[in-house]
């Protein structure tokens, strides 16, 4: 059996997808609400800050994939993921399950240096110390030789269905409403984006592939980086209609967080807009060849098609 834990956020959602289509059809789904996605998809209620229940959550499990999301709420994280990963942890470890952490780019600096697996970590704020903690936690229960796991790690998300990210929520978001698109900060700096199918399906490849464990894996997303501004055009030439976007300076981000919590839960973000960002995935593209990343246009495309 393989289990996710944090079951409903669209990560979650296209991982038992992929698991069910490549790789079993004995799947767990896990969350205080679970829902299931397939199904043959067993469903198992917990609170992951239950230690107890976490043990039960994950017991009988071969694989346990740890994909929770919480949100974008500082005192949250600080008081919460902590609690959920030693409790993770410690289930996996008494139970001789396999884990494999869906991990974020918080705890990496927000400059343009290439992000690798090897980069070390220097967070900007309290979300990306938090990240740091429990990732450092885990890598010392591996470096242990306590348990068996893998960290697949992602960047900012764009995607379909409900995918929630920034990208999302300030663009395709916007065209379905028909608001003026907006743009954090800069339009002229590069990012780097992963299709929420794309890393899914790259962790559950990863989660099956025995030789990819104790080792942190960075998931596949297109190299063809692109500005925000190239992005939008990109966009427009896909829907065949100019948009047209706002670009929101950083002064909106200092007076809106006087009298906004989203505002000044975001300020921590804001240097990754600020410069290039360079997330570099090529360990895992020379480990599987065949994998086929969703491009850009392919990705705005289905959106597109959806809406």
């Amino acid at each position: 059996m393989q289990t996710i834990l944090g079951a409903n956020g669209q990560i979650a959602i296209e991982l038992a997808k992929e698991l069910k289509k490549k790789y079993t059809s004995d799947i767990r789904l896990v969350s205080r609400n679970p829902k299931k996605v397939n199904d043959t998809d067993t469903l198992f209620s917990a609170n992951l800050l239950d230690k107890q229940k976490t043990e039960e959550a994950v017991k009988g499990s071969e694989i346990a994939y740890l994909t929770v999301g919480l949100p974008m709420n500082t005192k949250m994280w600080i008081d919460q993921f902590p609690t959920m990963m030693r409790n993770v942890i410690d289930a996996c470890k008494k139970h001789h399950t396999k884990l494999v952490f869906f991990d974020n780019t918080y705890m990496y600096a927000q400059n343009d240096t290439p992000l690798t697996e090897e980069s070390g970590f220097s967070p900007v704020g309290e979300k990306g110390k938090v990240r740091a903690e429990i990732t450092t936690m885990l890598l010392d229960e591996m470096a242990a030789n306590n348990l068996e796991a893998v960290i697949c790690r992602a960047p900012e998300f764009y995607g379909p269905d409900k995918t929630q990210s920034i990208t999302n929520a300030i663009i395709f978001d916007h065209i379905k409403q028909g608001k003026k698109l907006k743009v954090f900060i800069s339009d002229a700096t590069l990012r780097t984006l992963i299709w929420t199918p794309d890393a899914s399906k790259a962790m559950a490849l990863i989660g099956n592939t025995p030789d990819t464990y104790n080792q942190t894996w960075h998931l596949p997303c297109d190299d063809s980086r692109l500005t925000y501004k190239q992005f939008i055009a990109l966009i427009s030439d896909v829907y065949c209609k100019t948009f047209t976007y706002a670009v929101v300076p950083k002064i909106a981000f200092t007076i809106g967080g006087i009298f906004k919590t989203q505002m000044k839960e975001l300020q921590e973000l804001l240097p990754r807009y600020m410069s290039d960002n360079i997330f570099v995935s090529t360990k895992f593209k020379n480990r599987f060849p065949d994998f086929a990343v969703t491009t850009y246009r392919e990705g705005i495309e289905q959106i597109e098609n959806e809406q």
